[in-house]
């Protein structure tokens, strides 16, 4: 009976051994956990954009040229300085001009017609801006009455003021196209006047004034120094730096998600973030090549400024700026790293982390910055993902912080 026991007390302490043994080896021959970045799901602000460099530009240039070919005197103007229309620019000691043939002083005279209707036409066009304006004006001044009410949105008060400063600048341009073609008829009427006192057998002026023919800056100066010029050539060259417009070259791409009204935010300038909005984004591309040697297909898009131009006041034409457009925005979104998100059956798929391990999980994503991706169902707040998954990790796995 005692060896009895004594046998099965042998049998006993070997099993346990071997079993211990067996859980050692198991133990060693394990896989070890795979080290990882986890990730947290959070909510927050999320927009998507498209951040290319622009640069400001006038809306609005005028390059003034000597009527008639001559001498030319030195221009004491510098770059920058402020001129208001009539105001003298230069001087030309014309060159005698001669004496018209029938034909000649036709075409002259077909020239002033032709300039007088083109001003009439663009008188027509202010009137129409005129009117825009003022109803775009009109209709701000009574939604901001409605401010504060629940009759009107601060989205669409935000759009009429958009509205109002857009159609402000459109007459601007109106009334700076009239003087243009104001001065061109006084040009056409020059020719001819001077013409027709040599065929008469008067003394024309010695010396003609050139003259500012828009409220402005000087933009840039072709001809400093005194001396012979052409007809045509052109001395300086005129704009309004408070009429500025952002032109961006934006890849084919990101261009076609593009659309009028599209906001702008302008950063990078040396100033405060500004608010801008696409006014138009050209239907015709053309190729560019980055700085690496890349050949990419471009399109051209016009923002308008919408801040008040004290912000901007200090910015003047051909400076760079920062543009990013705001294709979509959320103030508050449950959201992850897009690092974290993988395609797994062609569904969006993430490693969560439970009890240690990494466990596959289908989630419905939205949209995505290349940085932080929108998510709309499958996981909770504050779940842990594994950031950057790679090919050593499956369903399942045991996982280690790093």
């Amino acid at each position: 009976m005692a060896k009895g026991k004594q046998l099965a007390g042998k049998w006993l302490f070997w099993s346990i051994l071997g079993v211990l043994a067996i859980m050692v080896v198991a133990y060693l021959l394990r896989p070890e956990p795979v080290w990882v970045d986890l990730a947290t799901v959070q909510r927050g602000p999320l927009e998507v954009t498209i951040l290319e460099e622009g640069k400001t530009r006038v809306k609005d240039r005028y390059v003034v040229s000597s009527p008639v070919t001559g001498y030319l005197h030195r221009v004491e103007l510098n770059v920058g300085d402020q001129v208001i229309p009539g105001e003298l620019l230069t001087e030309v000691d014309p060159i005698p001009a001669s004496v018209l043939d029938a034909r000649s002083r036709a075409e002259a005279e077909a020239k002033v017609k032709a300039a007088r209707s083109a001003l009439n036409s663009v008188r027509q066009k202010t009137q129409v801006a005129k009117a825009d304006a003022e109803l775009a004006e009109a209709e701000y001044h009574r939604l901001l009455t409605l401010d504060g009410s629940h009759f009107v949105s601060a989205e669409r008060l935000q759009q009429a003021q958009s509205s109002s400063i857009r159609t402000q600048a459109v007459l601007r341009s109106a009334l700076f196209d009239e003087e243009v073609a104001a001065h061109e008829l006084a040009a056409a009427r020059t020719r001819l006047e001077i013409s027709a006192a040599r065929s008469e057998g008067q003394q024309p002026a010695e010396r003609l004034a050139v003259r500012s023919p828009v409220n402005g800056s000087v933009l840039g100066i072709q001809r400093e120094s005194e001396g012979v010029i052409q007809a045509g050539e052109p001395i300086l060259e005129l704009g309004d730096p408070g009429a500025l417009e952002v032109v961006v070259d934006v890849l084919s791409f990101d261009a076609v998600k593009l659309t009028p009204g599209v906001q702008v935010r302008l950063k990078g300038w040396g100033g405060t973030q500004l608010d801008a909005v696409v006014r138009r984004v050209e239907p015709v591309g053309f190729e560019d090549v980055s700085a690496l040697g890349v050949e990419e297909q471009r399109v051209r898009v016009i923002a308008d400024m919408v801040s008040p131009r004290q912000n901007w006041e200090m910015l003047g034409d051909g400076y760079r700026v920062d543009a990013d457009f705001i294709l979509w925005q959320s103030a508050d979104i449950l959201q992850v790293p897009a690092s974290a998100v993988f395609q797994n059956n062609g569904q969006p798929t993430v490693f969560l982390v439970k009890n240690e391990r990494a466990v596959m999980q289908t989630v419905e994503t939205g949209r995505s910055n290349g940085l932080m991706t929108a998510l709309e169902g499958g996981l909770n707040e504050g779940d842990q993902l594994v950031r950057h998954p790679g090919r050593e990790l499956s369903d399942g796995d045991r996982i280690r912080v790093r």
